[in-house]
């Protein structure tokens, strides 16, 4: 960690890269991915979403990684540092509250994660896949409450720790770990008698399984997975020293998040294909894969207990990767606009996440009466930020480059030191017409689905 007054910094690429993977790589690429690729197509799907990361998610992480980089600030004096009309404030503000309002309920989930990797240690293997285990969890208030809190305190004292000595060198340990355990799993998945078939759909591209909502789900869903717009990649940009290509780190992470989310297709659907004939309405569990079908599986497995194990491990690690780069990047909104030290900034956004995260840790249970625009507190918070905030952040963010900053300037960043800018070309288009389109389709595909004007 640096001295006070000095901005801390990654000590090396590896570190930027593994950290901004980590952040990319969470409960969206391990349990979001595999359901939205078997109800949207599969291998189309598939194919969809990588041309999209390629394109779309490597503009916005060159672009976030590069402002970061270059005024050596988060998200708010990022943008004030170029805009300083209203909109552009308004930007960098919605780029920083963003991540204040998902890590809290990102937690409750990974208190649940933390919860089922317990009770498969304890050998609970029968009683976890049982119809009403999960709902029975979740209702309860002191279960979920105590295991939001647990999975929290891991988190923020990640944070409290540093830069270097905490969040890059959690990364460097959990990143690895979670690679081989996916594979592992993945292995042991796509050699079940039957799961060849389910290899098959999620690898093969049938383009009769096409329509529009493969395209906007695959868009909602690299959106998602990329943590684009959430203030992360220019927090952890601020942090990235000059001599490191910025080029070449988003290559990376755009090749580690992906790997992840194929990865998770490769232990989820070929394991549900096996276990369920194919069954599509199974398939399509959605949400509840990784809490119900999954357990199911796991019970009917030989080896259900180390399996299930290493699962919710790599389920854990995943979340608390991400949940320390959300969380990070608002500490570090405080430490820069409130000129906050890092131990006032960490009590402060630890004391937000108590009160944030109770709420949907009893949504529930206790609190379940309580619904805004007929959603739970937990799937409210979820569709503000991943459906309405996160694209107006985005928008903002390619309005900034176009119209203040300047492509121009983005380039000179990320060739500093005579760095490769080898996509330059995709990046001046996508940034200056496809990306502001992009996110506009997302806006109003998530707002007309919640009034009912289209279907998801």
């Amino acid at each position: 960690m640096s001295t006070k007054g000095e901005r801390s910094s990654f000590s090396s690429r590896l570190g930027f890269v593994l950290s901004a993977a980590g952040s990319a790589v969470g409960l969206g690429n391990i349990w979001r991915f595999p359901y939205l690729a078997a109800k949207y197509g599969g291998g189309i799907f598939l194919l969809v979403y990588l041309l999209l990361v390629l394109s779309f998610g490597y503009t916005m992480i060159i672009a976030e990684s590069a402002l970061g980089r270059r005024t050596k600030k988060s998200p708010v004096g990022a943008f004030s540092h170029y805009g300083k009309d209203w909109m552009f404030r308004f930007g960098g503000w919605i780029n920083a509250v963003i991540p204040i309002l998902i890590v809290p309920y990102y937690s409750v989930i990974g208190g649940w994660v933390s919860k089922y990797l317990f009770a498969y240690l304890r050998g609970e293997v029968t009683a976890l896949a049982s119809d009403d285990y999960f709902s029975g969890f979740i209702t309860n208030g002191y279960q979920t409450e105590f295991w939001f809190l647990v999975f929290t305190l891991a988190t923020m004292i990640i944070i409290y720790m540093g830069v270097q000595n905490g969040i890059e060198r959690v990364s460097t340990i959990m990143m690895p770990i979670l690679i081989v355990l996916a594979l592992v799993i993945a292995l042991y998945a796509v050699t079940r008698p039957g799961a060849m078939k389910g290899v098959a759909y999620f690898l093969v591209p049938n383009f009769k399984n096409f329509s529009w909502m493969t395209v906007v789900a695959a868009m909602g869903q690299m959106f998602y997975s990329l943590s684009i717009a959430m203030g992360i990649l220019m927090t952890f940009g601020s942090y990235m020293k000059d001599d490191v290509s910025i080029e070449d780190a988003t290559r990376h992470v755009e090749l580690f998040d992906t790997a992840i989310a194929v990865l998770a297709g490769l232990m989820i659907i070929p394991a549900v294909f096996a276990f369920s004939g194919g069954d599509p309405n199974v398939l399509k569990a959605g949400p509840s894969l990784m809490f119900i079908t999954m357990p199911k599986i796991f019970a009917n497995m030989g080896f259900g207990q180390p399996v299930g194990i290493m699962f919710f491990l790599l389920v854990l690690f995943a979340a608390l990767t991400s949940a320390i780069a959300l969380a990070e990047s608002a500490v570090s909104t405080f430490e820069d606009e409130l000129h906050w030290s890092r131990k006032k900034a960490s009590i402060v956004m630890f004391a937000l996440m108590l009160v944030l995260g109770s709420l949907s840790a009893l949504g529930y249970g206790p609190l379940a009466l309580v619904r805004i625009v007929g959603m739970q507190l937990l799937d409210f918070f979820d569709f503000l930020t991943n459906s309405v905030m996160m694209p107006i952040a985005a928008m903002t963010t390619c309005l900034l480059i176009v119209r203040v900053v300047g492509v121009k300037t983005v380039a000179e960043e990320v060739t500093k030191d005579g760095a490769p800018f080898k996509r330059r070309l995709i990046f001046n288009f996508m940034i200056k017409y496809l990306c502001p389109f992009f996110v506009a389709i997302i806006l109003f595909s998530s707002v007309a689905s919640l009034f009912g004007w289209i279907k998801m």
